[in-house]
């Protein structure tokens, strides 16, 4: 068991723990969560020894092994791909070097016979005999090409090269499997194979992501560092949302009945007992709920922005007639037309040929060939993905924002922006010097004043931190506008989008009115059948 003691962490006067305690158990798979900053990769640093925290301690259980997902692509360039895999289990390394080693000597004694002996006990209980082919299972899982086993790391391209690393933390099942963002760069087949994999893991689990479908499917437990502190949720992130929401709803309904709250917390909590699937995380999951002690449930203090896209236009039968369009080394003969009950999620092999439709569609660049017409009635917005325009705007919030405006006095317009939680001073403050995060909600407030009936928005998610991102899907789902978006965020295609056009990597193009997972579903059976015929 992995357990955390009066942990206080601090840089100069900033204070990210203070004596916090907490314990992690077998068979529960914790996702940590919090705002940008708030120190959730520091302490899986301060986990795993890379860190030495200003108090407190670390203890792991005596023989426990503890492997940690690294983002370093290039330290390993030198090894084999297979050998980089193996390296996941360093003891099993160890062994098998000094077995080669001593069985090299040509003055091989009686010792050396012994201590061979203990070796080669201690390998089989590693499963060494198997070590090479179960790695070579795990790369093939992850879709990772044979011709590939033996090459060196540093002929792979990063995307195979994420894969691998993947597959060296999860080689050997270790006792304590710590992961720092899993899903970044994996695509769609490898995110599912590796929920799947870890909804059966039967040791503890430690994870920190922005992948709320990520985190839906495989926690069991959150923690949500929150100012200081660390709180334990049972239940997966979409649990801790919802609670944590109810709770806050409650605390501000002073006058209801303890008792009538009470029964509301009830039957919210069985309603997701009963959605729990049969994976042992879920089951789990399940059991945790069941028994849950509603007096340990704490609304959240984290404050999420207003996003709100409601559009004053009346939408038409046309709304957009895309008809033959190409772009040269991205998509060719691209067709669709776009309905006013439409919410397309554009997703593609090379997201690059997304921004390239996404700019001609808003006249930022043209296409090499094809036609495409708004309806009459259309207004339409469109989010870029690129901001670095606003890199040299020196205008403060408010005067950036002033000819958007409606109205165009100081309150209107920091009414909107305290919204978007720039509160005070901050909405003074230069434009140029703001995060990649906050440049993404000051285009939100630009577009909020008067929204179009017809949003692009090209990954609006980039740089967003979950709170923001949760509000943009909310504000998505409500909104009445014709969208077409794209996302590298499961959950928001997945709950936002009706209609999936996916751009393949020859150019082709798949256009099909389902929702997300149901895609999935379809796309992978198609490049099975597509494999097997070839």
């Amino acid at each position: 068991m992995l357990t955390i003691n009066n942990l206080s962490m601090q840089f100069g006067g900033r204070v990210l723990f203070k004596d916090v305690s907490v314990g992690f158990r077998k068979g529960e798979c914790y996702g940590i969560i919090g705002a940008n900053g708030a120190g959730k990769s520091t302490l899986l640093r301060i986990i795993t020894g890379d860190l030495e925290p200003t108090g407190g301690s670390v203890s792991i259980g005596k023989g426990e092994r503890l492997s940690f997902l690294r983002q370093d692509q290039n330290a390993f360039d030198s090894y084999e791909v297979v050998k980089t895999v193996l390296l996941g289990y360093k003891r099993l390394v160890e062994v098998m070097v000094e077995k080669d080693a001593l069985y090299a000597k040509p003055d091989f004694d009686e010792k050396d016979g012994i201590k061979a002996g203990e070796l080669e006990a201690e390998f089989a209980e590693m499963n060494g005999w198997t070590a090479e082919s179960d790695a070579e299972n795990l790369l093939n899982s992850l879709g990772i090409p044979e011709s590939a086993f033996h090459k060196l790391m540093g002929e792979l391209d990063a995307k195979l090269k994420v894969k691998v690393l993947l597959a060296q933390a999860i080689f050997g099942e270790p006792d304590i499997l710590i992961m720092d963002e899993p899903t970044n760069n994996l695509d769609d087949h490898a995110c599912r194979w590796l929920e799947d994999y870890l909804m059966d893991f039967p040791n503890t689990i430690i994870i920190v992501s922005h992948d709320r479908y990520f985190l839906n499917k495989v926690c069991t437990r959150t923690l949500d560092v929150d100012f200081t502190e660390i709180r334990e949720y049972v239940g997966n992130y979409d649990f801790w949302y919802s609670a944590s929401q109810l709770l806050l709803r409650q605390q501000k309904e002073q006058n209801a009945k303890k008792e009538d709250k009470i029964l509301e917390l009830k039957a919210f909590i069985a309603r997701f007992s009963a959605n729990a699937s049969k994976s042992k995380q879920a089951t789990s999951r399940k059991k945790a709920l069941d028994k849950i002690d509603l007096d340990d449930l704490k609304p959240s203090s984290r404050k999420y922005p207003f996003i709100d896209f409601k559009s004053q236009y009346n939408i038409g039968n046309d709304v957009l007639k895309v008809t033959g369009v190409s772009k040269k080394g991205y998509f060719k003969d691209l067709s669709f037309n776009l309905v006013n009950t439409d919410k397309v999620a554009v997703i593609a092999d090379n997201t690059l040929a997304i921004t390239k439709l996404f700019n001609c569609l808003a006249g930022v660049d043209k296409f090499d060939s094809g036609t495409y017409k708004y309806g009459i009635t259309i207004h339409f917005d469109y989010i870029p993905q690129n901001f670095t325009a606003l890199n040299k705007i020196e205008d403060s919030l408010v005067d950036y924002l002033r000819p958007s405006a409606i109205v165009k006095t100081d309150s209107y317009i920091r009414g909107y922006l305290g919204r978007m939680l720039f509160s005070g001073d901050e909405a003074l403050k230069q434009v140029k010097v703001l995060s990649g995060g906050e440049k993404v909600r000051l285009r939100f407030v630009q577009k909020m004043f008067d929204p179009g009936n017809l949003i692009i928005l090209d990954d609006p998610t980039n740089h967003l931190d979950l709170e923001s991102i949760e509000s943009l899907n909310r504000a998505l789902n409500n909104t009445k506008s014709v969208l077409m978006f794209s996302s590298h965020d499961r959950q928001l295609l997945q709950s936002s989008a009706n209609r999936i056009i996916y751009i393949r990597k020859d150019g082709s193009y798949i256009d099909k009115c389902m929702p997300y997972d149901e895609f999935e579903e379809y796309l992978y059976n198609l490049n099975q059948t597509e494999k097997e015929t070839t």
